[in-house]
């Protein structure tokens, strides 16, 4: 297994859209799409577009939208997941969202490729100078939680997502 963070491109769109579809109509963390986005090549081209977008510090961004890297997590090259790393915090992601968010693709899962992914995330956030980041996750996903708790998160509150029509959300800083 080697697990990278590749920028978006044309050339990963077969994996991507194979990952993409096998979410199927839920959300996915840290993929930059809408619940039950279409998979396909205008969906993917739109994607990168907007991918390169929230990259520029300069760009103006909609309202409640931050500057964020989105990097798709890729085994021997191959697209198996999805990381974004939001340069800042507006109220809501200091709520419910984090600095980071990361989803992969179900049939990949309990393999390490969302803890590689974050300790990479985490490398270019050191290197971009921060001192410490957020991440959130729903307060029954054990999975999640065990790996940002591996990667040295410490919880600091547990907060009622009611009223986002959200899960009870677990909040953790790591410090870098």
């Amino acid at each position: 297994m080697v697990i990278a963070l590749a920028s978006p491109a044309l050339s990963m769109f077969d994996s991507w859209s194979q990952t993409v579809s096998e979410f199927g109509d839920v959300h996915i963390d840290g993929a930059g799409l809408d619940r039950g986005q279409a998979a396909d090549r205008a969906a993917c081209e739109a994607f990168i577009a907007k991918a390169e977008r929230y990259a520029d510090p300069k760009a103006t961004l909609p309202d409640g939208h931050v500057a964020c890297d989105y990097f798709w997590i890729t085994d021997d090259g191959e697209v198996v997941g999805f990381i974004a790393f939001r340069r800042e915090l507006n109220d809501w992601l200091r709520s419910y969202g984090g600095h980071v968010g990361y989803s992969v693709r179900p049939s990949r899962r309990r393999q390490g490729i969302a803890r590689r992914a974050l300790d990479l995330v985490l490398d270019r956030a050191r290197a971009q100078g921060y001192d410490r980041v957020m991440l959130t996750c729903d307060d029954t996903n054990i999975g999640s939680y065990r790996t940002i708790e591996g990667a040295g998160g410490e919880l600091e509150a547990v907060v009622d997502g009611s009223a986002a029509d959200m899960e009870r959300m677990r909040q953790y800083w790591i410090t870098l």
